[in-house]
């Protein structure tokens, strides 16, 4: 067992909440390793069967047993938090990228350096914007991508043909758009967000602050009220407040999952959600046909030092605990998951993208859909702020957003003043943290 080092430790203890524990290694049996998935489809259940199909090849293959545990993403950061601070898990993990510089923070994995990454390919073998989220700029990265997604934006076509409308291609074209398609009176609306999701309100924080050429994240630490991103804010804000164009009931939507009812069921006209909510869509009874995704429409021209991204570097990545006894073992599992052949088999399951370039030989990402978003991945995203606190910026921004949606659903005309403030006290908030 590695020692933490005593920042390490204290960094686990502020980012762990509750008390926590790990689980059981396999360090009994040699032939034995324990993997934690995360929750990538429709239930634990359906994880498991797409994924006993495939660690059975892997057992065939080399002779190891893998004991897989598939856990959701509101428990996994804390199990694996629990883990690296007991020393005691799992040997094998599977891990949101943006939380990659908060866990490679605490020490507890093995590192993918140079000499090691030939074992997989070398580094240009994934895609460059999912290796931007493997960890800390400038430092070796302690977990490599498994699997890719995006943003983009979905679209009715029978609603948008019978208005005469083109898919949007710029800001302007897409307000544009929401406006044409809401009609409260008939509970229609332009536009459905999770405006309750403080992730998803984070996620567009950071991606309106870059058009506006800001980082709310900052070398002397957060920035959240600065005039460029109160603009930012101000411009999801915008889209119940003065636009108009969703719903207030919008603003007690928990998820993506939950606002991409009010699409499928024709109440919405588009949806700006990634590309692993398409299973939802065809299981909610919508056909392939039945929609369109573009990219999220920039503002043209963008604001002056604004960049275009259209999403954060989304996706999952997986990491081998270096107090692991099997670590070759372990590596030898990372190094199935991301072989050609199994990230094709794995991603088309689970409708999210390969991250490595050569599984992208299979036609099966080649549709209108994923060239979308394979685009928006490889050249329009850029990586959420990799810093040890990370979550605490989802959760400090995005919970003020939510609350300013909450107000602004009763009616509240909510300012510049209030979203100025409400971003202050969520920046206060974040430096209470020690970033």
């Amino acid at each position: 067992m590695i020692k933490r080092s005593l920042a390490a430790v204290s960094l686990i203890a502020a980012l762990l909440a509750g008390t926590l524990t790990g689980c059981a290694g396999s360090a009994e049996d040699p032939n034995t390793i324990t993997y934690w998935a995360s929750n990538q489809g429709k239930s634990a259940e359906q994880d498991m069967e797409v994924l006993h199909d495939e660690l059975a090849q892997f057992t065939a293959q080399t002779g190891i047993e893998v004991n897989v545990e598939v856990i959701g993403w509101s428990d996994l950061l804390n199990r694996i938090l629990g883990a690296a601070t007991s020393g005691v898990g799992p040997d094998v993990v599977n891990l949101g990228n943006t939380w990659a510089a908060s866990l490679q923070a605490t020490g507890a994995f093995v590192p993918f350096d140079d000499r090691l990454m030939q074992r997989f390919g070398g580094r240009e073998r994934f895609l460059d914007s999912s290796m931007s989220s493997t960890g800390m700029a400038g430092q070796v990265p302690t977990s490599l991508p498994l699997y890719g997604l995006s943003y983009g934006v979905f679209y009715n076509k029978e609603l948008f043909a019978e208005a005469g409308l083109a898919p949007p291609r710029n800001w302007d074209e897409f307000l544009a758009a929401s406006k044409r398609l809401t009609d409260p009176a008939r509970n229609r609306w332009g536009l459905t967000i999770a405006g309750a999701s403080y992730t998803e309100n984070a996620h567009f924080a950071f991606m309106f602050a870059r058009w506006e050429g800001v980082d709310l994240i900052t070398a002397n630490g957060p920035e959240f009220d600065s005039p460029g991103a109160v603009s930012a804010v101000q411009r999801y804000l915008h889209l119940m407040s003065t636009q108009k164009v969703v719903s207030p009931g919008d603003a007690e939507e928990g998820n993506t999952s939950s606002a991409a009812e009010d699409f499928t069921d024709g109440n919405a006209a588009m949806l700006i959600a990634q590309n692993s909510v398409i299973p939802t869509l065809q299981d909610n009874g919508m056909s392939e046909d039945a929609y369109g995704v573009v990219r999220l429409p920039a503002p043209d021209p963008l604001p002056p030092g604004g960049t275009p991204a259209l999403s954060h570097v989304a996706g999952s990545n997986v990491a081998v605990f270096a107090d692991s006894p099997k670590r070759e073992q372990a590596l030898e599992l990372v190094e199935f998951l991301t072989s050609k052949d199994v990230q094709a088999s794995l991603n088309k399951e689970y409708g999210t993208l390969p991250v490595v370039n050569d599984a992208y030989d299979d036609p099966a990402f080649h549709t209108e859909e994923d060239e979308v978003f394979s685009d928006v991945l490889a050249n329009y995203s850029e990586p959420a702020p990799m810093i040890p606190t990370e979550a605490h910026f989802e959760t400090t921004v995005g919970s003020a957003m939510r609350d300013l949606f909450a107000e602004i659903a009763t009616g509240r005309q909510v300012t510049t003043d209030d979203v100025r403030a409400a971003l202050a006290d969520a920046e206060q908030k974040m430096r209470g943290t020690g970033s």
